[in-house]
């Protein structure tokens, strides 16, 4: 008789652990990290031995449920649903998702979802969220495929960013055996990257992956930074993933590429909207943009992401949309003519690299479905840069400030009719306790200290 409990069926999980062990032994693998991301976008890791996998696989991995409270800071905060020092949760991992780990020699690595010990799952679970707004759409007869995009800036190890003029030949020519190595490590553990590139700050690089179902590109989110981070320490070099290395400089953002399909036929291009949007993509793209406030509660969540949110940094930070308009935070990317249909997109481009990817991509789904299930209609594209139009002009086309602060985002968020409950209340709950928590930890601190204290963190 099947060991199942609450779906979990044990004996099986045990039987593809085995195997999947075994399969990693002949690869070199020696070890597995199993990690979560947390409330506050901090990867979180345990690691068992790959003979340990098929216990773990079936068992899980003990964790503390306090990890729902952690801020970036490593402060346990308080909260309604904490329970403190006491309880456990199991980690389980994701044997579809087992990954060799090129740029850790002995290592591999897959993301876990989180279950109690009587094997339900955890509500607060945020890769299974994902999961659940993807199923949202399927029953819809809509899929989703989705990109992030990772910024990040490079320091020798004093700290100090690499040289070189923006997006520059001369900072790619200095370090072209680094960017070979991270995308053949990349490479290597089959993730399809479509650029690398110097960006505008110095030491600053930018990295796309090609689209992939929602779960699968929050995965890749957190596996591509570790990959980055794994190879730039191998090069005696630091990478900082922070929205905001240092007062006064260009933000690292962790754009969000999203296009809708219908089948095998993309719903961002072919259609009779504006810029040929079919109307199910309008709406989609009109319920992101609509509940945009309430969003950078989950995509811009800690109190440094407020710092890069300045208007004229092509950051995003004002409530419109355009077509290839840089400064606002839905961008409706086309792609050359004759590749449209596989290569349009909408872009959110508010987000950063302090947000939990899975959370990011539940969020923007659940937004995006509201959107088509209430037929809401876009308003009209915005062709220059949003923060430079009178206010006469900007009340016109509805266009106004997004929050300035977290605590404002935070306020979005508890008053949206939609997210707060598709994120379900313990998890909606603890989110806005936490990010309460850390303004109070860190939002008096200048903003000199605050780009130091967060630097390392993410």
């Amino acid at each position: 008789m099947a060991a199942a409990s609450h779906g979990l069926d044990r004996d099986r999980l045990a039987e593809l652990g085995a195997v999947a062990a075994a399969r990693l032994g002949q690869a070199g693998v020696e070890l597995v990290a199993l990690s979560f991301v947390d409330n506050s976008g901090v990867s979180r890791v345990k690691a068992v031995p790959v003979g340990r996998l098929a216990q773990a696989a079936a068992w899980g991995v003990g964790a503390s449920n306090s990890f729902d409270f952690f801020l970036s800071t490593d402060t346990i905060a308080s909260g309604t649903h904490s329970l403190g020092p006491v309880g456990d949760l199991r980690l389980h991992p994701d044997l579809d998702a087992l990954t060799v780990l090129a740029a850790q020699p002995g290592w591999a690595w897959a993301p876990v979802l989180r279950y109690d010990q009587d094997g339900h799952p955890h509500p607060q679970d945020s890769r299974a969220l994902a999961a659940t707004a993807a199923a949202r759409l399927a029953d819809r007869g809509l899929s989703v495929r989705m990109a992030f995009e990772l910024e990040w800036v490079v320091t020798d190890a004093d700290e100090v960013p690499l040289p070189g003029p923006a997006y520059g030949y001369p900072r790619l020519s200095a370090h072209n055996d680094y960017l070979r190595a991270v995308v053949s490590a990349l490479d290597s553990q089959q993730m399809d990257v479509e650029q690398i590139h110097p960006e505008y700050a110095a030491g600053q690089f930018e990295l796309s992956i090609a689209p992939a179902d929602p779960v699968r590109a929050a995965d890749l989110a957190v596996l591509t930074r570790e990959t980055v981070r794994a190879v730039t320490d191998a090069y005696g070099m630091r990478a900082s993933f922070t929205p905001k290395f240092e007062p006064g400089g260009v933000g690292n953002g962790g754009h969000v590429h999203l296009s809708l399909w219908d089948g095998d036929r993309n719903l961002c291009a072919g259609g009779t909207g504006p810029f040929e949007l079919t109307d199910t993509a309008a709406s989609f793209g009109a319920g992101i943009l609509g509940r945009l406030p309430a969003l950078l509660a989950v995509g811009a969540p800690s109190v440094v992401s407020y710092l890069r949110l300045e208007p004229h940094h092509w950051a995003g930070v004002f409530t419109a949309w355009g077509l290839e308009n840089r400064e606002t935070p839905l961008r409706l990317i086309r792609g050359a003519a004759g590749q449209r249909d596989t290569a349009a997109n909408l872009e959110v481009k508010s987000f950063d690299l302090t947000a939990n990817p899975y959370l990011a991509t539940a969020a923007l789904l659940f937004a995006g479905e509201a959107g088509i299930a209430a037929d809401a209609q876009l308003p009209d594209p915005v062709d220059v840069d949003p923060g430079t139009l009178s206010p006469a002009e900007a009340t016109a086309a509805g266009v106004t400030r997004l929050p300035i602060s977290l605590t404002e985002a935070i306020t979005a968020f508890e008053t949206d009719d939609v997210l707060p409950s598709a994120f379900g209340p313990q998890l909606a709950t603890t989110l806005m306790d936490i990010r309460r928590a850390e303004v109070a930890e860190l939002g008096s601190l200048e903003p000199a200290e605050l780009c130091r204290v967060m630097r390392w963190r993410h």
